[in-house]
């Protein structure tokens, strides 16, 4: 009889101990019984026989975790707060081969694999699968091919390029060298960054071996695209921070674009952040990772060696415009939005919020209509005529009067991408308009389909939110109108003022890639934004003197949710870890309390910050106050 610890997949439990009539590998898949129900886990590995009764492994799966996804796993683990179980649920397994049946096309032995490449024949492995590839030449500029041989020679490098400056074509030249020694890339974006327009580039260039990987995509999809990962047809592989746990063997390259992007944190536990895990990844591998922006992270710029790549292709003039105003649509967006149209180009228009409007607001009684299990307002979706709370999902008609004061009088605030549609249809009725948000764009076919009219010039302006800011590069956009930045560089947020001025640069960087172009930026911060919109880097140091000593990347930051329906519950046990907390002097306790947002989806919710000089400071701290009311937010870049 051997026995196994065993780590459940998706459970916060820690690992247990089970038995078997056989020896089994570390990392292989099997279904079990934990009080009566079946689950699937992960042998992580041999144990001695315990002094208490154990239950045995009922069934031995296809799957394996390769030796690799289980060390990173347990990192995940560690440094994330969360079980093994729930880090290994992020990813997909490997899968034995059957060499009497032949019917999984991959095979994995000892914590090796087959090599794939051309010719993927092996003796006693898996079906030949063919891999063609003609690679397509791309001449670099002088500078490009600095910046190449700058990457080759670092194992973590950023490519710190400005927009229209050519990385794409760099992270191509480098996957072809990559794919001549036999091995594969992962190129990770965000997922409003996989745009049909990327993909097609892509694919021009690498043909039937690029596959794209992506939440929109069916599950007819997925398994078609995962075949190909499996069986070695795909050599690179594109997709949002998900794709790093898929099961690609031999690989050699590991490219993350746009590192600087938020959506690369998750927002859920385990709250990872997948650019750090694709260097932890590389460093395990001992393969090359390349981070990739055009404003990148301060954390990157001072972590890692980096190659400044300035300037485009298109020797074009942008001129910004600053208009001292809150948030509307003014007479200036107005004039200048009919002329971009009367001279035959077209616009983008930047709002920070989706929906019509943030809140519905009484005038009678001054109070928000917020969502009953939630503290926040709900938005207002008027082509739904709907209320819509975004944190939780609650969902309701559209009030006639106040739910407190019974008043007619409601009334919106802040300005929405629907409504704005709306105003430039009235005011220039020859526009073609279309709405680009989450609203309207939740499919990948929709997606596709308004990116390709606006290729067609078939839409004269688009009219949306940040996804407007990621991936299009089409050549007569001469207008660019960006409202509520100052929104941005208000918030409560030690990165506030990063996170403004890299969405003004991107959004700019839409605009201008043909013809000269106007970018219109309604702020009353002209004199910061102008100081750094010619010199991001110039920003990036004066940041770094102003975080010196408080914030990252000199100091580590971990947040502490507390949540329960019970509210005093909650406040009670975050008290009681703030006491144990006071006793580690490696650690400062930054502040403690409720949430700016002190209920979400009818949990009471109350967070501590904590700042040290040392990760590890840091980890034993919030080992020391482990609770099931507790979750974990290590490097946090969000505080509401």
């Amino acid at each position: 009889m051997f026995f196994y610890q065993i780590a459940l997949l998706g459970s916060p439990l820690e690992t247990l101990t089970y038995h078997y009539d056989a020896e089994l590998s570390v990392g292989t898949q099997v279904s079990l019984t934990l009080s009566n129900r079946q689950m699937s886990g992960v042998v992580i590995e041999l144990t001695e026989k315990p002094d208490f009764k154990t239950h045995s492994i009922l069934e031995i799966s296809d799957f394996i975790y390769s030796d690799t996804q289980v060390k990173m796993a347990q990192f995940m683990a560690e440094y994330y707060g969360c079980s093994l179980g729930e880090a290994l649920n992020l990813f997909v397994p490997f899968m034995h081969y059957d060499t009497a049946t032949e019917q999984v096309p991959f095979a994995y032995a000892n914590a090796e694999f087959y090599p794939q490449g051309a010719q993927c024949l092996q003796a006693g492995g898996p079906p030949t699968v063919t891999c063609s590839y003609t690679p397509i030449t791309i001449t670099l500029s002088p500078l490009q091919s600095e910046a190449l041989d700058f990457i080759r020679s670092q194992p973590v490098s950023l490519l710190f390029g400005d927009t229209g400056a050519g990385k794409s074509e760099i992270y191509m030249r480098r996957m072809d060298e990559i794919l001549s020694e036999g091995k594969r890339a992962l190129l990770l974006l965000p997922e409003i960054s996989l745009t049909p327009q990327m993909e097609d580039r892509f694919k021009k260039h690498f043909g039937e071996v690029f596959v794209l990987w992506h939440s929109k995509m069916t599950p007819k999809q997925k398994k078609v695209t995962l075949e190909k990962i499996i069986d070695g047809r795909a050599r690179i592989v594109a997709g949002p921070r998900s794709a790093l746990f898929l099961p690609i063997a031999d690989l050699g390259l590991i490219v993350v674009d746009e590192e600087h992007d938020e959506s690369y944190k998750s927002s859920s536990r385990p709250r990872y952040n997948a650019r750090d895990m694709a260097v932890f990844l590389g460093n395990l591998m001992k393969i090359p990772v390349v981070l990739g922006s055009a404003t990148p992270s301060l954390s990157s710029y001072s972590k890692y060696p980096f190659t400044r790549l300035r300037g485009g292709y298109y020797e074009t003039k942008r001129t910004f415009v600053f208009e001292p105003s809150v948030e509307s649509l003014s007479f200036t967006i107005d004039a200048e939005i009919q002329s971009n149209y009367i001279a035959g180009h077209q616009g983008i228009v930047f709002i920070p919020t989706r929906a019509n409007f943030k809140y519905l607001v009484c005038e009678g009684c001054g109070s928000t209509v917020e969502c009953p299990f939630c503290s926040v307002g709900m938005s207002l979706h008027r082509n739904a005529r709907a209320l819509k709370c975004h944190y939780c999902a609650y969902t309701e008609v559209l009030p006639k009067v106040c739910p407190k004061c019974h008043s007619p009088q409601l009334t919106s605030s802040r300005l929405g991408t629907a409504e704005a549609v709306e105003h430039f249809k009235q005011e220039n009725p020859d526009l073609t308009i279309a709405q680009f948000d989450r609203d309207v764009i939740t499919t990948q076919n929709k997606l596709t389909k308004v990116l390709k009219a606006f290729n067609r010039r078939e839409i004269d302006l688009l009219v949306g939110t940040q996804m407007l800011s990621k991936g299009h590069d089409y050549h007569d956009i001469a207008l660019a109108v960006v409202m509520g930045i100052d929104n941005l560089l208000g918030q409560a947020d030690y990165r506030a003022r990063e996170k403004a001025l890299s969405l003004l640069i991107q959004i700019a960087g839409r605009s201008g890639r043909k013809h000269s172009s106007t970018v219109i930026v309604q702020s009353f911060n002209e004199s910061f934004f102008r100081s750094y919109l010619e010199d991001y880097e110039e920003f990036l140091k004066d940041e770094q003197k102003l975080r010196e000593g408080r914030y990252p990347p000199t100091k580590k930051l971990a947040r502490l949710l507390y949540a329960h329906k019970n509210g005093i519950k909650a406040k009670g046990a975050m008290e009681e870890a703030v006491a144990i907390l006071r006793g580690f002097r490696e650690i400062d306790i930054v502040g403690f309390g409720a949430s700016p947002i002190e209920r979400i989806a009818d949990k009471y919710r109350f967070q501590i910050l904590l700042r040290s000089d040392k990760s590890t400071d840091l980890i034993r701290a919030i080992k020391s106050v482990k609770s099931p009311l507790c979750e974990i937010d290590m490097d946090p870049i969000e505080f509401t």
